[in-house]
């Protein structure tokens, strides 16, 4: 069975930094891209960033420079440090995981983060 569970969301005042994880069990972690998206009320949800095993990273425009997407496969933990928040970033951050080369797919639960002063 396929688990990938959030923490590390939460309440914080813009400017301010927050780490999310995401932890996989159930699959080969080195065998996935593993990603972030988010989605905000009434919007779509969004690719934040994604990680591949080869250490390639891509982020989406809003976030770059101030998000970084980091993983650990000893530990099947991918990880995003989120750095001078913003209220516009206020979403469910929701982990994902896809087989390389496959439409195979795999989300979290989602963990909310709220920027707001």
């Amino acid at each position: 069975q396929v688990q990938l569970v959030e923490s590390g969301g939460g309440l914080v005042q813009p400017g301010e930094s927050l780490r999310l994880s995401c932890a996989a069990s159930g699959i080969t972690f080195s065998r996935y891209v593993m990603g972030w998206f988010r989605q905000a009320p009434g919007k779509q949800r969004e690719l934040v960033a994604t990680s591949t095993n080869g250490d390639y990273t891509d982020y989406a425009a809003s976030v770059k420079g101030r998000f970084t997407i980091s993983r650990d496969n000893a530990k099947n933990t991918v990880y995003l440090q989120m750095n001078s928040l913003k209220p516009e970033d206020t979403a469910v951050y929701f982990c994902n995981a896809q087989r390389v080369g496959t439409a195979q797919r795999f989300w979290g639960q989602g963990t909310q983060v709220t920027v707001s002063s």
